[in-house]
């Protein structure tokens, strides 16, 4: 049993969780050991940020407002709100709903950034968190099945 593996795979899926199972097989880790570990970062990282959601994106409009009267002084034309991320994002949640939110905001962007995302458009219901991890359960063992998967290939 090694700690440090372990500890390694779940500090790697606080960040990116997508790719951290595919280093399991090299690893010499079995299946379970690398979905634990890898979950449990990921479950970690993105309880974090989603309770902490509130507080980063009033800090991001503080700054936001901030940097819009500089440039007024400074006499630059703002910068634009809707950019083709945030427009991508806004048909995400208008096609897909919290289901396709939960699912591929924190797995394809990240932990951190798709799960502030999943809390500022759908935070004020009480599904949304445990909605959250179940994703995050289904998502890893799609991850680290695909990794051993392409192992066993190879």
């Amino acid at each position: 049993m090694d700690i440090g593996k372990y500890l390694g795979f779940a500090l790697f899926s606080t960040i990116k969780f997508l790719f951290a199972p595919f280093g399991g097989p090299a690893a010499q880790l079995n299946f379970v050991e690398t979905y634990v570990s890898c979950v449990i970062g990921a479950i970690a990282s993105a309880t974090v940020f989603y309770f902490l959601a509130e507080f980063f994106l009033e800090r991001a409009h503080k700054k936001r407002v901030e940097q819009l009267k500089k440039d007024k002084l400074a006499g630059k034309a703002p910068k634009k709100k809707f950019t083709r991320t945030n427009r991508t994002l806004i048909k995400m949640k208008q096609s897909m709903g919290i289901l396709g939110v939960t699912l591929f905001a924190p797995l394809l962007l990240s932990i951190p950034v798709g799960t502030i995302i999943v809390a500022k458009f759908f935070g004020n219901l009480k599904l949304t968190y445990p909605l959250l991890v179940v994703t995050i359960l289904v998502n890893g063992l799609i991850t680290t099945g695909l990794a051993y998967s392409i192992d066993w290939i190879f």
